[in-house]
């Protein structure tokens, strides 16, 4: 009896950011350097696999400070956290580390700018997602407001009448549905001041890419991601959009929907910017134990971004 075949094309980019790879090197060294437990502040990325792995390692995860021993290191997740979060641990004299993406408070030092330099604030972002809680926690409660929609554009209006205007973007948003945002604010205010370099993060951006290539070449596609990773989810609606309607988000192979992809001969396979290349291989592996597969990389840009470690973890 024959075995079936089926082609897998996996996104170039996928998996790892230099964001991510940075805030786990940040929960290694911290447990190499000060033994276990080491405490992070919620999921220091948002992947179950990844956060039991470092688990397995000593790290705990907690969701507040009050959790956290006195005398233990405390990390900050990598989407960036309120600016009560930093004054809280020094109130309490704990040691701790921040792991928020560069990229991250690059936004945070936007916010604060544009509000030094007296101008109103718009946050275009997911209210409730952890990165967004952080950027309207660098200022004054009110002091930045939250459009999620295109609609929340047109209907928004400044708190002081005639007031300078500048916008921020959370980090992983749609590309192109933050576009259509954005349009939408410059036209009802002309004179809206935009971030000097891009808000969306080159990781989000190039891995959206891809996944807009792949979903032109395939009947069925999987986004290996959680369900709670704003990148991943957003991976997922550019497949659909982009002409692939057979798509799914899977955290790991055992997650395959196997029904929904019946009758799909060439096969998509891509990962969200905090999920590991190990459940690539993974769900590769699913497919070769029921398949004969032939494997196609697609490559729409090449990466080398690297971030420092904070300098208490460079020695």
């Amino acid at each position: 009896m024959s075995v079936p075949e089926k082609k897998l094309l996996l996104a170039a980019p996928r998996g790892f950011c230099a964001g991510v790879d940075r805030a786990i090197q940040i929960v290694e060294k911290t447990l190499e350097k000060y033994g276990a437990p080491v405490y992070v502040r919620h999921e220091i990325v948002h992947n179950r696999y990844v956060v039991e792995n470092l688990e397995q390692k000593g790290a705990v995860f907690v969701d507040e400070l009050n959790e956290v021993p006195k005398d233990a290191p405390v990390i900050f997740s990598a989407h960036g956290v309120a600016k009560s979060v930093p004054a809280e641990a020094e109130s309490r004299q704990m040691f701790y580390i921040d792991a928020t993406c560069p990229l991250v408070s690059k936004v945070h030092r936007e916010a604060e700018r544009h509000d030094k330099d007296g101008m109103e604030l718009i946050l275009i972002g997911h209210k409730g997602h952890p990165e967004v809680i952080g950027t309207m926690g660098q200022l004054e409660e009110g002091r930045i407001s939250l459009v999620e929609t295109v609609e929340d554009a047109a209907s928004f209006e400044p708190r002081q009448p005639g007031a300078q205007l500048a916008y921020l973007t959370q980090t992983t948003l749609s590309v192109d549905e933050t576009k259509d945002i954005v349009e939408k604010l410059r036209e009802k205010f002309p004179d809206i001041a935009s971030p000097k370099k891009e808000d969306i993060c080159y990781a989000t951006t190039n891995r959206q890419a891809a996944a807009k290539k792949l979903a032109e070449k395939c009947d069925g596609m999987l986004v290996i991601g959680a369900p709670n990773s704003s990148n991943s989810m957003r991976l997922v609606e550019v497949a659909k959009k982009n002409g692939c309607e057979r798509v799914s988000l899977v955290q790991r192979a055992a997650d395959i929907p196997w029904d929904l992809l019946e009758g799909c001969n060439v096969i998509g396979i891509t990962a969200g910017a905090s999920a590991p290349e190990t459940l690539v291989e993974e769900v590769i592996e699913a497919f070769s134990k029921r398949f004969t597969v032939s494997i196609e990389e697609v490559v729409t840009s090449e990466e080398n971004v690297t971030f420092k470690l904070p300098r208490v973890l460079e020695n």
